[in-house]
């Protein structure tokens, strides 16, 4: 999943390693905990496999322009330490390394994609593919809505037996608390109907 959201986040731009980890926690959300731990290893590993490349940003200030001459022996002298020493400070400066996806990227992000858009509907692993969905086919897309809506209708139905089953054994907050939770499923059921009934819209039109 950490792979599927770095070559995502890259097919949109070239980031740098802070950058990307602000937006890799932005994308799967604020559990998910991304450490620098995590990403180098995985960018590591997606760059072996030629689907990332690395290359450092120049950030090279300018050099300092060419002081007129003063007529002073002295003033010339301090003026060329004070520019070497610009240049040295400048040139001694490392650039961030910038991350960007390969064609071989491109082609394994769609393999991912697909593939996941096919898998089980944990709610994390749902949301990340939504990040991305703009990125699938129209049926892959529509399939995906799809078997979310069955999953959350199946989880609905037995928070719904739950609270019916524990009904005398529950107290009112434990109860209020699986109500919620039944609240907010109907709720994302109604919110993928009408992204499923846009997209058949859009599939007619």
């Amino acid at each position: 999943m950490l792979e599927l959201a770095i070559l995502g986040l890259l097919k949109e731009q070239e980031l740098h390693g802070y950058e990307l980890k602000k937006r890799l926690g932005d994308t799967l959300g604020p559990l998910s905990s991304v450490s620098f731990g995590s990403l180098y290893p995985a960018l590591a590993k997606l760059e072996a496999a030629g689907a990332v490349k690395a290359v450092e940003a120049n950030q090279l200030a300018p050099l300092a322009p060419v002081p007129p001459m003063t007529g002073s022996i002295g003033g010339e002298l301090a003026a060329f330490r004070a520019r070497r020493a610009t240049v040295r400070g400048t040139r001694g400066s490392r650039g961030k390394k910038v991350y960007g996806i390969t064609e071989r990227g491109e082609q394994l992000f769609a393999e991912l994609l697909t593939a996941d858009s096919a898998a089980g509907g944990d709610d994390r692993g749902f949301s990340l593919r939504l990040a991305f969905a703009r990125h699938l086919p129209a049926d892959a897309r529509l399939g995906l809505f799809e078997r979310r809506r069955a999953l959350l209708v199946e989880r609905l139905a037995k928070a719904r037996g739950s609270i019916r089953a524990g009904r005398e054994r529950l107290d009112n907050y434990t109860r209020s608390l699986l109500e919620h939770g039944t609240e907010a499923t109907e709720r994302d059921i109604s919110w993928l109907d009408k992204l499923i009934a846009a997209e058949r819209q859009e599939e007619q039109s």
